[in-house]
């Protein structure tokens, strides 16, 4: 996969989309057959990957994709949603959908599925908690990378069962996500509120924005489906869930910076959205593997 690197210590906000004379490139992830042999390519394979702060720009994959992020934070963003990967749980991206990938600090493994392995999949992006049993399962099929050239009937067989199992773990999604608008003014909404998630108020983003609050808040609300107010709470939990993750934050300095006036608020907030305090979160992320 290529990637380029650029900064990614914040969330970012509002996606943007590629532009239609520059369309997300396509990324071809398994080796071309070979006509000379007549092998074919192979139904599906594994992607490790480690890095520091990268972004896979806008691109598309011809094969589903499951990415589990063994530590570390991946967020994704499609045309429709911005979503935020925590260690333990894995993306689903089917086939075809254009995506930006940013990597935080992260090790993650990636399988990559033909469709014909999961037909009737869902067409949009969905953030999934792993059972333990995909979990190793993923982990074990590093041995089957998707470059190799050839594959063999274990291989088949093992991620025949995986897909199988991954077609009714699609059934239950974490809604770890943000809504995104092709509204320009709810756009720029999102972007005014994730830049000053410390201390913004509706006031304020509307004087940015050039509207009265109460414009705001339905145009928001007609646009999204969502409050603003909400779009603020989750912005500002999602934000702290990637900051728990940076060495040497303590759980006040990021309740702090994401615009909570007290640890035992943001604790709740956390709690209710997450079912975990931010500190067990922390832990369990942080655990190796």
């Amino acid at each position: 996969m290529t990637v380029s690197a650029r900064s990614a210590n914040i969330l970012p906000s509002s996606v943007t989309r590629p532009s239609p004379t520059a369309p997300p490139l396509p990324v071809d992830v398994r080796s071309p057959a070979d006509p000379a042999t007549a092998t074919a390519r192979v139904l599906a394979g594994t992607y490790p990957f480690e890095a520091d702060d990268l972004v896979a720009d806008w691109h598309t994959h011809e094969l589903h994709q499951i990415e589990y992020a063994l530590a570390g934070v991946v967020e994704v963003e499609t045309a429709a949603a911005h979503y935020l990967l925590p260690s333990q749980q894995a993306v689903w991206i089917p086939a075809g959908l254009a995506h930006r990938t940013t990597l935080r600090r992260v090790r993650t493994v990636s399988v990559f599925f033909a469709p014909e392995l999961v037909p009737n999949a869902p067409p949009e992006a969905r953030v999934l908690a792993a059972a333990p049993v995909i979990r190793e399962m993923i982990v074990y099929g590093e041995r089957w990378p998707i470059m190799r050239t050839t594959s063999d009937p274990v291989a088949d067989t093992f991620f025949l069962a995986l897909a199988n199992l991954v077609t009714d773990w699609l059934e239950h999604e974490t809604p770890l996500c943000l809504p995104t608008s092709d509204d320009r003014l709810v756009a720029a909404a999102m972007d005014y509120t994730n830049a000053h998630l410390a201390d913004v108020r509706a006031q304020d983003v509307g004087r940015a924005v050039g509207v009265s609050e109460r414009t705001l808040r339905r145009q928001f609300h007609a646009a999204t489906g969502m409050e603003w107010r909400r779009y603020l709470l989750e912005s500002r939990l999602l934000r702290a869930m990637a900051l728990l993750v940076e060495p040497g934050r303590t759980v006040m300095d990021v309740a702090t910076d994401v615009g909570f006036d007290s640890v035992s608020a943001f604790t709740r907030a956390f709690g209710r959205y997450t079912g975990e305090t931010p500190t067990a979160y922390r832990r369990r992320i942080a655990a190796p593997m």
